[in-house]
């Protein structure tokens, strides 16, 4: 009589950690891309006019605010003299601009309700169009004068503009954006983004404004300290 042997198989089930589709890049992809699929589509079946009027304001700010900025760039300095990058479109600004969609989506599904308080949208609508106001006076103000880039080094398009908006702030441009940016996220009614876009656009300026600034002494000396010590940054809690 033969031997007859049994062969056992564990009923383990395998943990995603040991499962070796999960540490393929390819298949973690798709597996990513399924899933925002599916939040898509569920937010799809819970939009209704009020998230289209909100995605559409924001799509709206968005391409008024870059298409602007490239334009006016144009007309004051001439096409051969300005690049893409005066369009102001960053890959940080690409993955914060993602991160708004994607909280507005998400909530659109669990909190559909937070979306509903038009008042503050409106409060958001508000500051865009005050942020976009603030912004171009000071562009349109400085004219050959203003560059989306520090200038370091003198040339004769270059003075010290301290009339018009400038008179009450050093920084117009960079206050537009903060309240433009701000605004856009009380716009979708996006509490985590409000709160990201603030610190993160206060952080960012209050590194940039200093090195812009010693460039500023550099090149104008006394006549910028002085219109420093009474003309105020622009910015909350940056002097």
């Amino acid at each position: 009589m033969g031997n007859t042997r049994k062969t056992f198989h564990s009923c383990r089930p395998i943990s995603p950690q040991l499962n070796p589709k999960y540490r393929n890049p390819k298949i973690a992809a798709e597996i990513a891309g399924e899933t925002i699929r599916s939040l898509l589509i569920a937010a799809e079946t819970a939009m209704g006019p009020t998230s289209i009027s909100h995605l559409s304001q924001f799509l709206a700010a968005i391409l008024f605010f870059h298409g602007s900025e490239y334009a006016l760039a144009v007309f004051f300095h001439g096409r051969s003299n300005v690049a893409v990058s005066s369009l102001l479109i960053s890959k940080q600004y690409v993955i914060a601009m993602a991160c708004a969609l994607l909280e507005y989506l998400s909530e659109v599904v669990l909190f559909p309700e937070l979306k509903e308080h038009r008042w503050i949208s409106g409060v958001g609508v508000l500051m865009v169009l005050l942020g976009e106001i603030v912004r171009k006076a000071a562009i349109v103000t400085a004219r050959r004068s203003f560059t989306h880039n520090i200038r370091v080094h003198y040339d004769q398009d270059h003075h010290l503009i301290t009339h018009g908006i400038y008179r009450y702030m050093r920084h117009p441009s960079y206050c537009g954006f903060f309240i433009w940016a701000i605004g856009t996220q009380v716009m979708l009614c996006n509490p985590l983004c409000t709160i990201a876009f603030a610190a993160v656009t206060w952080r960012f300026f209050s590194s940039r404004i200093p090195y812009e600034e010693f460039f500023l002494r550099q090149l104008f000396g006394p006549q910028y300290i002085e219109y420093a010590r009474r003309v105020p940054s622009g910015l909350p809690f940056i002097k």
